[in-house]
């Protein structure tokens, strides 16, 4: 392979390629830089110098966190195929990080929310002990809610489910033969959560253990067809909205007159799309743009749901929909759709005439919540 090319000893390509001979014989034991000739008789490592370039690839790629397997990948391939892998060994990486963070921010809010909580017990106490008046200036939060979904004009049967009370709002895009029992009865096994508010320090175990609930029983919907649903929630506690977020249905924040989107699909054509390897406009009209990455499937191990804690605010209204919307009705229109309605109900209505003015090729649901000051 390196015929006729002058050898250089480990110790000069170690120098030459600015790594250790330790680092060397490692590559070497993982089988991810082989030297070009062994000593039969010392063992003594040799190495080509059209290797130097393969071997700070290895380097940099270690640096990346690369697991080994992916690192022997991009080094057979052309310098363009392996320019892409690592593109899309990033974004993956950068995926990854973003749902540990926003779980290190949700942990954050709930440990700071709980803190300020004890704070005010506290004061309470101290307040009691000393006779002092009530406070008059705390402004209690409330929501007011409405759901609606609609089979669409295209499809024959209605897999969505869309449910708002008090405490809860959730949209469930079911699929498959038992589509419509899978989310009906993820949405229901949240439906507990609704009747009190969450005590203190407890939800995240509220929404882990809810999460676990609904895979048991989409499973028994299911009876063993194949079937699934996506599931975003919204659990309110007083102050504060608690998300859980799996698949690629979706919540929305509409704060002084600007939309957000609250949520990240968990869909083949995101990920694409986090990692480079799409446009956006590609994405629009992309074959496997429905592909689900993470869904309830029924499976003994649930996926890793998306959690997030949200500060909500008078005048704040909040959208949860499944993509029957999003599909076809664009952000922009959505927004002011949203801004223009009323009140929830007549906001939904308006978005899912508007999925149905679009073609109305899928189910669409809907859940609007204004937050409001108590009465």
């Amino acid at each position: 392979m390196h015929t006729g090319t002058a050898m250089l000893t480990i110790g000069a390509f170690a120098k030459a390629s600015r790594l250790s001979p330790k680092a060397l014989r490692l590559y070497d034991e993982l089988g991810l830089l082989r030297p070009a000739r062994v000593d039969p008789d010392t063992g003594y490592r040799y190495y080509a110098p059209d290797q130097l370039e393969q071997a700070r690839l290895v380097a940099w790629l270690r640096r990346l966190g690369m697991p080994l397997a992916g690192i022997r990948r991009v080094c057979a391939l052309a310098p363009d195929a392996a320019a892409r892998e690592i593109r899309a060994h990033w974004g993956r990486v950068e995926a990854e990080t973003a749902v540990r963070r926003d779980l290190a921010a949700f942990l954050a809010d709930h440990l700071d929310h709980l803190s300020d909580r004890l704070s005010d017990r506290l004061a309470d106490r101290r307040s009691d002990r000393s006779s002092t008046p009530p406070r008059k200036d705390i402004t209690m939060l409330e929501l007011r809610y409405a759901a609606r979904s609609d089979r669409g004009r295209v499809r024959p049967a209605n897999q969505d489910t869309a449910y708002a009370g008090t405490r809860l709002l959730a949209v469930a895009d079911g699929y498959g033969p038992a589509g419509a029992r899978a989310g009906g009865a993820a949405v229901t096994a949240l439906k507990a959560l609704d009747t009190a508010e969450p005590p203190a320090g407890s939800v995240l175990n509220l929404l882990e253990d809810a999460v676990q609930g609904a895979t048991r029983a989409v499973a028994d919907a299911a009876g063993g067809a194949e079937a699934g649903t996506t599931l975003t929630a919204l659990l309110w506690t007083g102050s504060r909205l608690a998300l859980v977020h799996i698949g690629d249905s979706r919540a929305y924040l509409l704060r002084e007159g600007g939309l957000f989107r609250v949520t990240h699909d968990h869909t083949v054509v995101q990920a694409m799309l986090d990692e480079g390897r799409l446009t956006p406009e590609e994405a629009v009209s992309h074959p496997q743009r429905a592909l689900l990455l993470r869904a309830l499937d029924g499976t003994a191990t649930p996926p890793v749901p998306d959690l997030r804690l949200h500060d909500a605010l008078p005048g704040d209204r909040y959208l949860l929909c499944s993509d029957g919307l999003t599909a076809v009705v664009p952000d922009d229109r959505i927004r002011s759709l949203l801004a223009a309605a009323g009140d929830p109900d007549a906001a939904v209505r308006s978005l899912i005439g508007a999925a149905n003015a679009a073609g109305g090729p899928d189910n669409v649901s809907c859940v609007v919540a204004d937050v409001v000051e108590s009465r």
